[in-house]
Order: structure tokens, then sequence, then C-alpha cells
């Protein structure tokens, strides 16, 4: 599976620097000086290679000097250019509550035994948001034409992810969820998860 690890936003000065945004919790390893990127258009499939002259942080995002552009025309070229590594290339995790992105989506939503409403199906995860006040899980419900439920991605909502089986199981707080999937226990204060759970590593294709 094609995972996306940053995209060109635009071309920076007169160089040849590109603006990248960043879609990898790991930016000073993919794009350490000296590392090799495969690039492609969102709608083609050939890959190109870049080789990282320089990067550095700028506004959130990274500046970006390959080898491969020499000026601003070159660089102008790439807007919209994505940066990609195959998920067998990822390392296993060695930590059994740290997930990556794509192992995630796809993978179906109930909710958590021992309630009234539990073992009923919520839909399925669409992808993992990144937000500065944490990670979401983007579900597309199940059976309906609603719009995607939004569910902080922590322990106390969250309490048991199983790749092996599919299945994610998650205690919704009251109002979290639309009230046709029952009546939810009273609003828990959550707490985050610890370092690792938030998963968020090399994103997949969109």
């Amino acid at each position: 599976m094609e995972l996306v690890v940053g995209r060109v936003v635009k071309s920076h000065g007169i160089k040849g620097e590109v603006v990248v945004e960043v879609r990898t919790d790991e930016p000073e390893e993919r794009f350490a000086v000296g590392a090799e990127l495969r690039g492609r258009k969102p709608r083609e499939q050939t890959l190109h290679t870049y080789t990282v002259e320089a990067a550095r942080e700028h506004s959130g995002r990274l500046l970006l000097r390959l080898r491969q552009v020499a000026d601003r025309n070159a660089a102008d070229t790439l807007r919209g250019t994505l940066f990609v590594v195959d998920s067998s290339e990822l390392p296993p995790s060695d930590d059994p509550d740290e997930f990556y992105d794509h192992e995630l989506e796809g993978l179906t939503v109930r909710i958590v035994e021992g309630r009234p409403d539990g073992g009923t199906e919520v839909g399925t995860v669409r992808e993992v948001l990144h937000t500065a006040a944490g990670e979401l899980l983007a579900i597309r419900p199940a059976g309906s034409d609603r719009g995607e439920l939004l569910i902080p991605f922590v322990t106390a909502i969250v309490p048991t992810v199983s790749i092996a089986t599919g299945i994610i199981e998650i205690d919704p707080p009251e109002g979290l969820l639309d009230p046709d999937f029952g009546e939810p226990p009273a609003r828990e204060k959550g707490q985050a998860r610890g370092k690792g759970q938030a998963r968020g590593k090399d994103k997949g294709d969109k």
C-alpha cells in the first residue's frame, strides 16, 4: 500500500526550494539531508526520485531544496507532487498500542460490550485526523447517509483496538454520537493516550 509522507504546496524563493506539507510523524527521518524521496502527481503513476540537499522548518511546514530541482521554474512544476513510501518498508512497531494510520483505516467501529447499546456497529474508519488538540477517528456511519462522525482517539473513549479482528470498540460519552445509537452513559473526562498511542505515522494516500 502506498502511503503519502508529504505534499508539495508551492515553490519558495528563486533558488528552487519547495514548501512541503508534512504527512508523517517522522519528518526528521523522511526528509533528512541525503534522503531519497519518491514523488508523483496525484493522478499519475510514474514515480520520480529526488534527493534532499537541505531541509528547514517554515511556518509549520518544511522548506526543501532538492538536488534535481535547480530553479524556481522547476520547483513550480512540482506543485501538488506527493512524496510516497510503500507500507511494506515501514518497520513493525514494538508497542502493541501503537498503530500506523493505514492500519486503522477501514476497521469496523462498534460500541463496547457491557452497555445497553453494546455491540452496535457505528461505522468504519475513513481516516485518522491529526489536529492540534489530538488525533480523531473520522468514521463513515454504517447504513446511513449522515455525515462522518469524529471520535477523539483517547483511551477513555477508544478502549480497544484489534488489528487482528478488524474491530475498534468505543465507549462514547453523551452527545458524541447520534441519539439513534442509544443512551450512552454520562460524559467522562477523557485522558489522552500515552506516547505512541496516537499512532499517526505515515498516512495513506487518499
